[in-house]
């Protein structure tokens, strides 16, 4: 980057370079961001007489294209660049055109000057940096393989086995001889005592395999197998076994990543499953709309039902069944003693669908009775954490009878416990953020002063730094969601450096190029959502009840706003009353454009229809704001708000009647980090139109499968919808295409079959990583108890007995 500079400096763009610092400086703001700092440029050169070359293909434009922020103070300019993903560059411009290269430490200083928050003569400030602990061990050199994690750590281990062939040959047989399951050993037995045994024995037992029919079922080879060292796992008939030994072979004897990884996947090691997720109202019935509650619900219900399918067939596979060994998930949440009608108060339910799937509520320590009977803001539990952990522990070894072989912590709240229980019990954990806060709220790390009674963003940033750097490994649902894109900084990403200040300075938060990171989106319940087109499996009944709520039913209590033309194309959205998700933007780009309004009718479904009934202040001013909009633009009669918590079969439903009606899904979100909703309306058959900030990039690809909206640019947004149905009314055909595109993106690449193989495949080679490298973690998580008893416990009692006092 200081080449590309240069080039400026150097050539007549210098003047341009002057010129456009000084137009920066005429701003009011100090700190500009990457929006603005093209806005600004693109007005600049629209002045200039040389527009086009200027702006599109000058030194300067490239220079103004890779950074990302400008920091302006009193002798120069700040240029924060981000040549490429996950690397970031700082640069001093000083008036006279000096340039100086600016370190992390610096940057975060200058950040701390603009909010007056820089204390030099007071001894500084603390300096969190994890980048030692992640010096020894293996990182990903490309970019592009960045959430690629386990391919790259199976090519890594698998070279290791290569090289130093005794000692990962002798950490393996060790891994292999360490499972059991209630007393049964599994694997091999104490008859192979070492790895030269081990060797010669799957020789002997391939050769004894090769005499039986491929589909022999194990138990007519059982004993014989045990004679020889090998017990139950291997396979359920001759063909299997002999896979899973020919594999292990050719580890011992010639190792190779795809082989390591196959077989690794195929090891019985876990039955027992730990999902976290302690906030909001966890339930499976009449929850959904609630405060906290939405996609993160609907997706680990759903996960659930595929973990527990995929371990029962693994068990099967493996030749388990000959023991009754049956696979157990549970999730994990808060009890919630006043449970306003919802079973949020039930210790253990059983979860649909499951042979031996559940929930089990524990509940937050009575500190103040008249705070924790009631639910609690996902920004205000930090106190109860520890507790709820410790007391967990007690009541999870009970139910499962022993340890998990896994535990997911399911965002900030569950990847925090998820670290402190796997600690406590010395279990393989991975992380899955959902969402991470800092990248929702602008500027939220170095104003949190000012933040921090509503949002807490000290407890919820100090947690996510320790969550995500003591995982195993980190579950993202898309490449970006880790590193962004070009254009845009990815979540994980804005966790490398930044500065709370007075609290603390993270020089280096995050490890972006470790392999824990992996690419695992989440799928869609079939059982659920599927095709309008599959009539045989609709109810007739559930139809026109559907119909009726969503075009005509007259409910004060359900629905606002009567329809003029319910036949009119309905535009339809679906999401909870948050700031986020943005659903007052679409509103308002209804409102905007009277074309949208001759063409189609706005549905949307959302929570509450009154502010009266809320208890959470950002819903409450979103359904103000709505209300606002409806009058400001006379949208009564050309727009339905359905405030209802629909059960899972009718949101399936209501997607397809919508797809009967030839209708749209719209996402309107500021930022999605995935988008459930998005896969739902997809394999529903709707045409669905998504933001372009955050997952949806990656599952929708433009125009093909469905279409991107930017947000923030409602005329745009209004005019890519028109543009659709303008060729839906030219080609009738034209709505179908995309439609039918959209089923089979998602069925080729967003099914529970395919994310649950992926995750208990990662979680077992990442066992094995574990295990092998056991003692260069240890370190790393002594220094995060460390964070945890410095930092954010003194935090977490400080709001407790805030809370004490209430």
């Amino acid at each position: 980057m200081t080449d590309l500079i240069q080039d400026v400096l150097n050539s007549d763009e210098k003047k341009n370079l002057r010129q456009f610092a000084t137009l920066l400086r005429q701003s009011e703001k100090k700190y500009l961001l990457r929006n603005e700092i093209l806005n600004t440029f693109h007005d600049y050169c629209k002045q200039q007489e040389n527009y086009e070359h200027l702006y599109h293909n000058s030194y300067l434009s490239k220079l103004v294209y890779f950074t990302q922020e400008i920091i302006l103070d009193s002798e120069s300019l700040c240029l924060v660049i981000r040549p490429q993903i996950a690397t970031q560059q700082a640069y001093r411009l000083l008036d006279d055109f000096t340039v100086e290269s600016v370190s992390i430490q610096e940057l975060l200083d200058l950040r701390d000057r603009l909010v007056n928050r820089h204390h030099p003569q007071e001894g500084g400030v603390l300096k969190i940096d994890f980048q030692p602990f992640y010096d020894y061990s293996p990182v990903i050199r490309d970019p592009k393989n960045i959430g690629k994690g386990v391919a790259f750590l199976n090519r890594y281990l698998s070279s290791k086995l290569f090289y130093d062939r005794r000692q990962w040959q002798d950490a393996l047989f060790n891994f292999l001889h360490l499972h059991h399951y209630k007393g049964h050993q599994l694997l091999i037995s104490d008859r192979i005592q070492t790895q030269q045994q081990l060797s010669n024995c799957v020789k002997q037992a391939l050769t004894l395999l090769a005499n039986y029919p491929a589909d022999t079922p194990y138990e007519n080879f059982r004993w014989e197998l045990q004679n020889l060292g090998f017990e139950p796992g291997w396979g359920n008939t001759a063909d299997r076994v002999h896979q899973s030994l020919e594999m292990l072979d050719q580890l011992i004897d010639s190792p190779d990543n795809q082989v390591l990884e196959a077989f690794l996947s195929q090891i019985p090691m876990i039955f027992r499953i730990l999902l976290v997720s302690p906030h909001g109202w966890f339930g499976q019935e009449g929850v959904l709309g609630r405060p906290d509650t939405g996609g993160q619900v609907v997706y680990i219900l759903d996960q659930v039902k595929g973990l527990e399918k995929q371990l029962q067939e693994n068990i099967e596979q493996t030749g388990l069944d000959v023991l009754g060994i049956q696979p157990k998930v549970i999730v994990l949440t808060r009890l919630i003693p006043n449970s306003e009608g919802t079973t949020c108060n039930q210790r253990l339910e059983k979860i649909y669908g499951t042979n031996n799937g559940w929930i089990l509520r524990v509940p937050f320590r009575d500190f103040n009775p008249k705070l924790t009977q009631n639910w609690i803001s996902r920004f205000e539990i930090w106190p109860y954490l520890e507790t709820f952990a410790i007391d967990a522990q007690k009541e999870l070894l009970a139910e499962f009878q022993g340890k998990p072989d896994l535990i997911v912590g399911n965002y900030t709240d569950g990847n925090l416990v998820a670290f402190l229980l796997a600690r406590r019990m010395n279990v393989t954990h991975c992380i899955i953020a959902h969402a991470l806060e800092k990248s929702k709220y602008l500027f939220s790390n170095l104003y949190w002063q000012d933040l921090e009674d509503k949002y807490h963003f000290s407890l919820q940033f100090t947690a996510d730094l320790m969550a995500m750097n003591a995982a195993n490994f980190i579950v993202s649902s898309t490449y970006q969601e880790i590193v962004g894109t070009p254009d845009s900084i990815g979540q994980y990403e804005s966790y490398q450096s930044f500065t709370m200040p007075d609290l603390y300075h993270v020089v280096s938060g995050i490890e972006l190029f470790s392999p824990k990171f992996n690419i695992v989106p989440p799928g869609v319940n079939e059982d659920v959502y599927f095709p309008y087109t599959r009539t045989e499996e609709r109810k007739l009944s559930d139809r026109q009840r559907l119909e009726d709520l969503l075009f005509t039913l007259e409910d004060p209590t359900q629905a606002f706003g009567k329809l003029q033309d319910p036949n009119k194309r309905p535009i339809f959205s679906m999401a909870r009353l948050d700031r986020i998700k943005n659903l007052t933007g679409l509103a308002e780009c209804f409102g905007k454009s009277k074309e949208l309004q001759e063409h189609c009718n706005l549905i949307l479904i959302a929570g509450k229809l009154r502010s009266e009934d809320s208890t959470d202040h950002e819903e409450i001013s979103e359904i103000e704001k709505l209300y606002h909009i409806i009058d400001q633009y006379n949208l009564h009669g050309k727009i339905r708000w359905l405030g209802v918590r629909l059960p899972k079969g009718d949101s399936g439903e209501i997607y397809r009647v919508i797809g009967d009606r030839r209708g749209i899904f719209v996402q309107p979100a500021l930022f999605e980090a995935f988008g459930l909703t998005i896969l739902e309306s997809m394999i529903s058959g709707l045409p669905t139109f998504a933001t372009r900030f955050g997952g949806p990039l990656e599952i929708i690809q433009d125009k093909v499968n469905g279409f991107y909206i930017n947000p923030t640019d409602q005329t745009e947004m209004a005019d890519i919808i028109l543009e659709f149905i303008a060729k839906c009314n030219h080609d009738p055909n034209y709505w179908n295409e995309i439609s039918q595109r959209s089923i089979e993106r998602v069925y080729s690449n967003y099914t529970w079959k395919i994310h649950t193989n992926r995750l208990l495949s990662l979680a077992k080679i990442y066992s094995f990583w574990n295990y092998t490298s056991q003692e260069q973690r240890e370190d790393l998580l002594r220094y995060i108890e460390l964070q945890f008893h410095m930092i954010y416990k003194p935090r977490a009692k400080a709001l407790l007995d805030k809370h004490m006092q209430q």
